[in-house]
């Protein structure tokens, strides 16, 4: 379990983490969300004891990090996985991590053959592409076999086969009652692996709720409909605060009203459906909803193109 209490960390007169408060939980993938610049590598590096905060408190199993007598066997993390004396090769870099930490060297060839890279165990790590990169950071943050693992943009590099590879690893982990905490940009896989999520921005956690919480909170559902008599259903729905929206092949999409609802006033007005299908909203939806005034930079369109680049 990871608890933050009220940390903080400034750097001269910039905040970048200002006086967050959360708690990840065992047993599930608590997925951690913000724009750049937001706090998050900090908030990380301040986890495991890399940058020290100004104020406040972190505290893995109850221990700041760096009171962890064997780190390597409680916690696991995978910050950057550039960060490999390029001249060594996989095994020996993970053959080092064990050797200095008192772990079997059996742990490397098990850790070797889950992430995929037995094949290529003995090339140099600086011959590696990124993704293969993002295997071996991955597998040295479970030399230790920890309770807890860290991990900031793990996909980045993947093919899909890949990334559903790190999915079911990530869910894997949680099952057995592991602390995974789990930064990213790609929303849709986010999606998919999150259980629990929080978003931090300008510093602050603006949110922190289960993944099916958030995203019902921050959109508005919206149904397909198509009817016999779809002028009159869309004029009666408008009257009761329903927002149309008029598609090329004759149906609508309804927002502010579900399918019970929907369905009850075409029965009341003797109007016949013959579709009406809840469309489903999407975690990126609802990320950009909370974090509209959370960025500090926004991409626009070139003057006199309809286009974007």
């Amino acid at each position: 379990m990871i608890e933050a209490k009220h940390l903080t960390k400034r750097y001269g007169k910039t905040v970048a983490v200002d006086g967050v408060s959360f708690t990840v939980r065992p047993g599930q993938v608590t997925g951690f969300l913000g724009p750049n610049g937001a706090g998050k590598s900090t908030t990380m590096r301040m986890i495991l004891g890399l940058d020290t905060p100004t104020s406040g408190d972190v505290r893995v199993d109850g221990k700041p990090y760096r009171q962890l007598t064997d780190p390597l066997r409680s916690v696991g993390a995978l910050l950057d996985a550039s960060a490999v004396v390029g001249g060594r090769s996989a095994a020996n870099h993970l053959k080092w991590l064990a050797d200095t930490n008192g772990i079997d060297r059996r742990r490397v060839t098990e850790l070797l053959d889950l992430v995929g890279l037995s094949d290529v165990a003995g090339k140099r790590v600086g011959t590696f592409s990124l993704g293969m990169s993002q295997r071996l950071g991955i597998a040295a943050a479970l030399i230790g076999d920890p309770e807890t693992v860290i991990f900031d943009e793990p996909i980045n590099g993947l093919d899909p086969e890949g990334i559903l590879w790190i999915r079911n690893l990530m869910k894997s982990l949680a099952s057995e009652g592991r602390t995974v905490f789990l930064s990213s940009h790609l929303m849709s896989e986010m999606a998919q692996t999150a259980d629990h999520l929080l978003v931090i921005g300008r510093g602050k956690i603006i949110a922190d709720a289960s993944t099916d919480e958030f995203i019902n909170r921050h959109t508005a559902p919206s149904v397909r409909v198509r009817a016999v008599q779809h002028t009159d259903l869309a004029e009666t729905l408008t009257q009761r605060g329903a927002v149309i929206e008029c598609g090329s092949d004759g149906a609508i999409v309804v927002t502010g009203m579900d399918s019970a609802a929907i369905g009850g006033v075409a029965c009341a007005h003797d109007i016949t459906l013959i579709e009406l299908a809840p469309l489903g909203t999407s975690l990126e939806e609802a990320y950009f909803d909370l974090t509209k005034d959370e960025t500090d930079y926004h991409a626009g369109q070139l003057a006199g193109s309809s286009k974007g680049i």
